[in-house]
């Protein structure tokens, strides 16, 4: 129901010339604002259009604008709509809005601005009650997909459903799909006539049931504003003024129901960056927005290219990067110019392998943190969800807290807890299951218990739920191959084991931390100091990034990702998968150019670089590259170690281990103690294995103690009496008061 229903209705918006000039009152408003965002702020009549730079003050601009319309008698309240694409954005919106004196403006999303005037018109328009509105449509796919005799596991279901909504809002009906497909250039996670067929009967099942889902929302208002014109004129009455905020990002539909609204009059003002389409697969599309001044010849066009919350030299980095972009977008490009002081140079970092790159990121953000950057105010970006884990680990093994946001942390994935479920129930009954047979090691026994979860060698063609699912058994199939490559000898209840041993870790609760985010999800947000991960050809572009708007895309994404950092940021990628691999991997092609020593193409060779550029040592910004380093060896069998965990044990898995049992159990009880009074989780204090390290040396001295990789020096500062007084059998006095000051320096540090 929309305001038309409680509110009166005001006539059409005057010309400045019937105005005298604005209080006073209003002028406040202008206070601090830039020329470019007074500029916006004063434009209230006719068409605008504002091109909006990442950093630029977009949100405070369009809402003092309003604001100043509002408290100059120009614009009244209730005629003003202001939409935009989420709940959190809008709810931003009206909070500013109150504050500059704007209460009673409207600011929506497209659907709950539609289904509010869909609820008020239905009775009129059509009779009776509003169809019941899904609140899920994947079951109702999944009854349509049996109907049509068409068997989807519970990934495809969500591909499907995806490709469903995507149809629904570039209007595009079930009989035209494959059609409209193979002109957008997508690719299906199915044969594109099945979903064409899922499409129809899943309509058709909605028509039996008497349900619309919210795509039907924003067709059913469009239809309804299309048919009745009287309806039409009551809205248009009611709203005067339409605020548009990410106008790069609405899709056909979204378009045709803002025209609707609108009807013959150009009161608009849209605000977007086609710098910052990352969201094609949804049917966005950035071409209203770089179209809007042929449909608006007289359109005031307005570009904030102040950008207040990069450095210098981030926003070099992120000019240089769409310098080089093609397509209409880049066309409309704008050169941003901070306004802050200079700071670091971007650090650039090549590593020989994966876990050296999440080890060495690990290292930078504890020694941030110690620095004094909130952890808070860190992430770490990357392209795909299923890079996660190995952040996540690579964390918790130097005891810095994270958090993980949108999505599920790696071992609460559906995926993975079905994939833990399966290799547990074939380690214990393995020897009478025929699916293992022909098994020869540890890591085809694990191909073949995921071929039973529809694994496959090779990854399904296009993005999706369908591809996040299989990335997710690629990463534990990648485990299982590192696993036996440190423990040649290890059995499916080994690795197991181990799962069990990261899952523990990495389900403590969630406490205050690093972001870890992909790249899509990190839209909107922005940090002190971001890292960008894995930026290597074939994820960023992703592989299955074909076309050349495809590919620009991808470019656009990592401009995303270059412009959420206000201080520092650092850009790395490997070379191999895993320790000992074929350096086979190149940097991303978006990177040329860029990176000081880099050429038009090919990978980057080794030597001396100015810039801050660092290749794989893991030091902090500022500090010398070490030449050599020494390789960790068993104190064993005096054996080089390469995995992660052997090093930190110093010793390899399978020597003999003199691990002290009792001192082991005391120091695990003491650790959960500690973590209950700083209320952090317990790899936050030491990981398992620096227990189990600590537990096989039994230090006798604080240099003993400080030795043992994943103490350091404030751990060594913090428990070190602790520990020392357990490896001694004594027993531990003040822990109370200890662990009150332990609280209370972890809650300043936070």
């Amino acid at each position: 129901m929309t305001a038309a229903t409680d509110s009166p209705l005001f006539p059409q918006v005057p010309g400045s010339s019937q105005y005298s000039a604005p209080p006073s009152g209003a002028d406040a408003v202008l206070d601090g604002l830039d020329p470019e965002q007074r500029a916006v702020a004063t434009a209230l009549h006719g068409p605008v259009c504002v091109l909006a730079g990442a950093g630029t003050g977009k949100t405070r601009a369009i809402t003092h604008r309003i604001a100043y319309g509002v408290r100059a008698g120009i614009l009244q309240p209730a005629s003003v709509l202001a939409v935009t694409f989420t709940a959190r954005a809008a709810g931003e919106m009206r909070g500013r809005l109150r504050q500059l004196g704007a209460g009673g403006v409207q600011a929506r999303t497209f659907h709950s601005a539609a289904l509010r005037q869909l609820q008020f018109f239905w009775p009129k328009a059509v009779g009776g009650e509003v169809p019941r509105l899904l609140e899920r449509k994947v079951q109702l796919v999944a009854e349509a997909a049996a109907r049509c005799r068409i068997r989807l596991d519970r990934t495809e279901l969500r591909d499907v459903t995806g490709e469903i909504e995507w149809s629904k809002v570039t209007q595009t009906v079930p009989a035209d799909y494959p059609a409209a497909l193979a002109k957008a250039g997508r690719e299906a996670p199915r044969d594109p006539a099945e979903i064409g067929q899922i499409y129809a009967t899943y309509e058709q099942l909605k028509r039996e049931r008497g349900s619309i889902d919210f795509e039907d929302v924003l067709l059913l208002t469009v239809g309804v504003l299309q048919d009745r014109h009287d309806i039409a004129e009551q809205v248009r009455a009611q709203y005067q003024h339409f605020v548009v905020d990410e106008y790069q990002d609405v899709s056909p539909l979204q378009q045709r129901l803002l025209e609707l609204w609108l009807g013959d009059r150009d009161s608009l003002c849209v605000v977007g960056d086609a710098s910052q389409t990352i969201y094609s697969f949804t049917g966005a599309t950035p071409d209203h927005l770089l179209d809007f001044r042929t449909r608006h010849p007289h359109a005031t066009v307005v570009r904030l290219v102040r950008d207040y919350r990069s450095t210098p030299q981030v926003v070099h980095l992120a000019n240089g990067l769409l310098a080089q972009a093609r397509g209409r977008a880049a066309e409309q490009r704008l050169e941003l110019l901070s306004q802050r002081p200079a700071g670091a140079e971007p650090v650039f970092t090549e590593y020989a392998d994966e876990p050296a790159e999440a080890e060495g990121t690990a290292r930078r953000i504890r020694d941030l943190i110690a620095s004094g950057v909130p952890a808070s105010e860190i992430a770490v970006l990357f392209r795909i969800n299923a890079q996660s884990e190995v952040y996540e680990q690579a964390l918790a093994d130097v005891g810095v807290p994270y958090q993980l946001r949108g999505a599920e942390r790696f071992f609460e994935r559906p995926e993975v807890r079905e994939a833990g479920i399966k290799l547990r129930g074939a380690a214990r009954f393995g020897a009478n299951d025929t699916l293992l047979d022909g098994a020869v090691d540890l890591p085809s026994e694990v191909r073949a218990v995921f071929s039973d979860m529809g694994w496959t060698g090779q990854p399904p063609a296009g993005s999706g739920a369908a591809r996040d699912r299989w990335e997710s058994l690629a990463a534990l199939v990648r485990l299982a191959e590192d696993f036996t490559r440190a423990r040649p000898e290890a059995t499916l209840a080994d690795l197991v084991a181990e799962l069990d041993e990261r899952a523990n870790a990495q389900h403590a609760p969630t406490v205050e931390g690093v972001t870890l985010a992909s790249l899509h999800t990190a839209k909107g947000l922005e940090w002190d100091a971001v890292f960008l991960v894995g930026l290597t050809e074939g994820m960023l572009p992703i592989h299955y990034a074909r076309t050349d708007e495809q590919i620009e895309e991808e470019r656009r994404l990592l401009y995303v990702g270059i412009t959420r950092a206000r201080l520092r940021l650092t850009l790395s990628w490997s070379l191999a998968r895993s320790p000992g691999g074929r350096a086979s991997r190149s940097a991303s092609r978006f990177l040329h150019g860029l990176r000081p020593g880099s050429g038009a193409a090919g990978r980057r060779t080794v030597g001396a670089a100015a810039g801050g550029v660092e290749r794989g040592t893991g030091t902090a910004p500022g500090r010398s590259r070490r030449t050599h380093r020494t390789p960790a060896r068993c104190r064993v069998c005096n054996k080089t170690l390469t995995d992660a965990g052997e090093m930190k044990l110093m010793r390899c898995e399978e020597c003999p281990s003199e691990l002290d049992e009792a001192l082991y159990e005391r120091l695990r009880d003491w650790r959960a103690e500690q973590a209950g009074r700083t209320r952090q989780p317990a790899y936050c204090v030491f990981t398992d294995k620096t227990l189990m390290a600590i537990a096989e040396a039994v230090p006798a001295t604080a240099a003993e103690l400080a030795v043992i990789s994943g103490v350091g020096r404030r751990k060594l500062d913090r428990y070190g009496t602790d520990v020392l007084s357990l490896c001694a059998g004594e027993e531990l006095a003040g822990a109370g008061e200890e662990g009150a000051e332990d609280a209370a320096e972890n809650s300043s540090e936070k």
